[in-house]
């Protein structure tokens, strides 16, 4: 009886287990499907929400493009603004600083030994570096330089870039050269070698030399400038390499707020005009060697002119007036062939003093002037253009 009941128990336990596990097992089976399903639908939605954040993705990066070239032509619209704001000033001051070249040149000759040339030769040296940084704004703003039709010495080309800086004084060129710039590299050798000067003697202390030399190397001429100043690490000759290069051609917005054009505006000549500018090296005083490196196609042996009676410098000498202008209805030159002037500065080797101390004054105020002139007392007759004006300015 006993053994019956326990077989029955056991039976039943069975019966129990088997009923349970099928019970699981299609419960199991039922959470499969359904999670089978749940993960469709998931995988369903994630790829339809892939698809939309592609979608999105390809509209942000559309819109991001037109909005960077949006503000890329609103830049270059506002950079071309301002050079046509800023060429138009740089001409006009460069033709009211024609102007006052022409009225000191007829002061001189009116009051040739008078003792206040002593103080206008300080204004004809500030009217120069005016005119320059003028000339130098304009080149940046796209401006062309003036046109000349006779070649120039490279020393008077160097002269010229002397007289047209602050501390004129210190630059000794140290010898003679026998070339010659041909007519259509003489400006813009000219302003690029004023800019180094002045860069010189802007970062090197007051009565330090600098020292222009001319070496022919090869098939090119190079004018050599070498400062005492304070050199520049590898960063700044690295930079400097760059803007001289032509290359980089950076915003007026990126020039600071006291702009600096000296070596943009010469990478800018040195490209559109073909010869070099190198400032890496380092001069026998330990500061900045400037290399400026003209290739054959620019300069030529320089013609020796036949002997005559030498053209004195001092106020007392006569130079030619400038032909007359024909001017515009509101005043300014008409567009012609510009000749670029050509200045010098003063002697320093002329001794000659005259009895009275007020006599001198004068006298070495007019030959510092006169040295100082742009063009008409140059010792190579190269007279000065007008400033080209537009009929309609």
């Amino acid at each position: 009886m006993n053994q019956d009941a326990l077989v029955w128990c056991l039976v039943a336990a069975v019966a129990l287990a088997v009923a349970a596990a099928l019970v699981l097992n299609r419960r199991n089976k039922a959470i499969a499907a359904k999670k089978a399903q749940v993960e469709a639908t998931l995988t369903q939605k994630i790829s339809e929400t892939e698809g939309q954040l592609t979608a999105v993705w390809a509209e942000l990066q559309q819109h991001k493009a037109q909005h960077t070239e949006t503000i890329r032509e609103a830049e270059e619209a506002a950079e071309e603004s301002t050079k046509a704001v800023l060429k138009g000033s740089a001409r006009f001051l460069q033709s009211l600083a024609a102007e006052q070249l022409a009225l000191l040149e007829e002061i001189q000759r009116k009051y040739g030994g008078h003792a206040v040339l002593g103080d206008l030769l300080e204004v004809n040296h500030a009217n120069a570096q005016m005119a320059r940084k003028a000339q130098g704004i304009a080149v940046m703003c796209g401006a062309p330089l003036g046109r000349r039709n006779k070649a120039a010495s490279v020393y008077d080309v160097v002269r010229s870039a002397q007289g047209q800086i602050r501390n004129f004084r210190r630059v000794e060129i140290m010898q003679q050269t026998g070339f010659a710039l041909k007519a259509s590299a003489v400006s813009p050798v000219a302003l690029a070698v004023a800019e180094l000067l002045d860069n010189a003697a802007s970062f090197s202390q007051q009565g330090s030399p600098i020292e222009v030399t001319f070496q022919r190397v090869q098939k090119n001429l190079c004018i050599v400038i070498d400062d005492a100043g304070v050199g520049m690490n590898d960063e700044d000759r690295q930079k400097a390499s760059t803007l001289l290069s032509g290359d980089h051609r950076p915003r007026l917005s990126q020039l600071g707020n006291q702009p600096k054009f000296g070596f943009p505006v010469i990478g800018l000549l040195a490209q559109q005009y073909g010869f070099r500018v190198d400032v890496t090296g380092i001069s026998r005083y330990g500061g900045v060697r400037a290399v400026v490196l003209l290739p054959e196609e620019l300069w030529t042996e320089e013609e020796t002119a036949p002997a005559e009676a030498p053209q004195l410098s001092t106020v007392h000498s006569t130079p030619a007036r400038p032909e007359p202008v024909t001017r515009t209805t509101h005043g300014l030159p008409r567009r012609g062939a510009r000749q670029v002037p050509i200045a010098s500065v003063p002697d320093h080797d002329d001794t000659a003093a005259p009895p009275a101390a007020s006599e001198e004054a004068g006298r070495a105020a007019g030959r510092s002037l006169g040295a100082l002139q742009r063009g008409t007392l140059s010792g190579r007759n190269l007279a000065p253009a007008p400033f080209e004006g537009s009929d309609d300015a």
